[in-house]
């Protein structure tokens, strides 16, 4: 009688058995969108710069007055407080909130900012000497985008509202379940820290995945905690509705925001006080110097004025909360409502936690050398994501595997298809949206819908690229068009704004030359990448190049 060849399952093996087989299927439907969270939220470390180069405007503008003799006086705060309520209340008397900045670093700049009936911020930059407002020597014309905060809108909620919260929670759960059941999979994890083979195929995937999976597991396990404890109020919403009702559930998180304890309007008027002494007395509660003021219900009895302070590069280098003091004041009575001490919360320890927890995920502390640390740990565990999914193929690939019969082979060329759009096709995307800012008119109606249409239908064209080409020359291709445009980023700036790295150095924009410069380094790696796939050998089936006994190796690659 002949024996059937016994079959596999999780469960045949023990636990590191079922943990590998979870780690790798789980790891698998998630690394795609894994990879792009990570790597968009990797580019918002550096959100801000990002922005300030897709608003070129603002730097020519700093660069064309860098040359004028300085003035020859400038004005006090006090001064600066007044200029900016004269421009409120003659050009938005009926917002229900103004907000001056009378000091801006390093420059000693004036802002106004106000809600606008529509809804939105509506803001506008002031001479600090006449309070006029300052329009761009480019005829008041400034690029619409969402520059850096494009990548910060995808990372949290793929550009879907809600529902794409609750998407990116449910992946950020499943990559806490592959990062666990990797862990109890890896016996030898510190030992294959210490490993990596090149040019060994499949064992070079693994080696390189290994790798940067130790390197950063505790940075992983604390960006996926912490990213899912910021939403919590959103995730598991029982709690807060129990403690606060339906009405007030929001004030239990959302306590820092200033329309938190907002008065009614009274319908009496009022006129507005001078505003210093209390700024004075801000300064005097909270410790720090006054950064921004908030007036709610302006010329209204109820009157609410919020002083906010300016957290100093120092203090966030001794503490993770990087919420600033805050001093309220009702101006009909000059009494002080509500005082915040820098790093504190309104609301106690839930509130104070949250504050930590998203201080924690979002580099808040530490300046910009913990921005650095975030960035290439970010890499690092974008490079795992990436790794980890061609490692499914390749392994896969090599063991000839029928889990899905005879649509196997069908199952396969879809993931490798999904593999090089996912990875290979985000990076276009990403550096496409930054063509998108140069390419795109200034004065396109709804400018800054159709840069993210761009990175959407750039990523769309990678997958039907991948779809159309084989294998191998699409990795090809693809890695070669996004070194092109990485490379020709400086190139592109120059001629379409006539700005350069020598220009951005030369000024002291170190923001926009940073930009550039990882681009290049971008380009240079992506280029490498199209070099190696093109210089390696096209894979041969396992079964004719290897021994029957191919599989005896690791115990992670038998399972894996």
């Amino acid at each position: 009688m002949k024996l059937e060849k016994a079959v596999k399952t999780p469960q045949s093996g023990g636990l590191r058995q079922a943990m590998a087989w979870l780690h790798t299927w789980s790891g698998l439907w998630i690394s795609w969108l894994l990879f792009a969270i990570f790597l968009t939220g990797t580019l918002s470390v550096f959100e801000e710069p990002i922005g300030h180069w897709m608003q070129p405007e603002h730097a020519l503008e700093e660069a064309a007055h860098a040359s004028e003799p300085p003035a020859p006086k400038v004005a006090d705060r006090a001064q600066r407080l007044a200029l900016a309520l004269d421009f409120m209340a003659s050009a938005h008397p009926q917002a229900d909130m103004w907000e001056i900045w009378p000091v801006q670093r390093p420059g000693q700049g004036l802002s106004a900012y106000w809600f606008q009936p529509q809804g939105g911020y509506g803001a506008a930059d002031l001479d600090p000497l006449t309070g006029k407002e300052i329009k761009c020597a480019h005829g008041g014309v400034q690029r619409a985008t969402q520059g850096g905060h494009h990548f910060v809108d995808f990372h949290y909620e793929l550009h879907a509202g809600r529902i794409g919260v609750w998407i990116v929670a449910i992946t950020t759960m499943v990559m806490l379940v592959a990062l666990v059941s990797g862990v109890i999979t890896h016996r030898r994890i510190f030992k294959d820290f210490f490993t990596f083979r090149p040019a060994k195929g499949q064992r070079s995937w693994l080696d390189a995945h290994n790798a940067v999976a130790v390197l950063t597991l505790p940075f992983q396990l604390m960006i996926a905690y912490t990213g899912l404890v910021f939403f919590a109020d959103d995730y598991v919403p029982a709690p807060v509705l129990a403690q606060y009702g339906v009405d007030n559930a929001k004030k239990s998180f959302l306590a820092d925001w200033n329309d938190v304890g907002k008065p009614a309007r009274s319908g009496q008027p009022l006129a507005i006080p001078d505003l210093e002494p209390f700024a004075r007395r801000a300064e005097q509660a909270i410790g720090q110097e006054i950064r921004a003021v908030v007036l709610d219900n302006p010329n209204d009895a109820s009157m609410r004025v919020c002083m906010y302070g300016w957290n100093e590069d120092g203090e966030l280098f001794k503490r993770i909360s990087a919420s600033t003091g805050r001093a309220c004041y009702a101006l009909a009575s000059g009494v002080e409502t509500a005082v915040r001490q820098p790093g504190g919360s309104d609301t106690g320890g839930a509130a104070l936690t949250r504050n930590v927890m998203a201080s924690l995920h979002m580099a808040s502390f530490g300046g910009l050398p913990m921005r650095w640390l975030y960035f290439l740990c970010g890499l690092a565990g974008t490079a795992m994501m990436g790794t980890g999914a061609v490692l499914f193929l390749v392994k896969r690939r090599q063991k000839s595997l029928g889990e899905f019969g005879a649509a196997t082979a069908r199952v396969y060329r879809l993931v490798a298809c999904m593999n090089i759009a996912a990875i290979a096709g985000l990076s276009i995307a990403c550096i496409s949206y930054l063509w998108a800012n140069r390419l795109i008119p200034i004065g396109q109606e709804l400018r800054a819908g159709w840069e993210v249409r761009a990175f959407f239908g750039a990523w769309l064209l990678t997958l039907a690229h991948a779809c159309l080409r084989s294998e191998k020359r699409a990795w090809i291709e693809q890695l070669a068009l996004l070194a092109a445009l990485c490379l020709l980023l400086p190139l592109l700036n120059l001629l379409s704004t006539g700005d350069n790295l020598a220009a951005q150095f030369a000024r002291g924009d170190l923001e926009s030359a940073g930009v550039e410069l990882c681009a290049i380094a971008f380009g240079l790696l992506a280029a490498w990448g199209a070099r190696t796939v093109g210089t390696r050998k096209s894979a041969v089936v396992a079964k004719k190049t290897a021994p029957a006994n191919i599989n005896r190796s690791t115990t992670m690659e038998n399972n894996a």
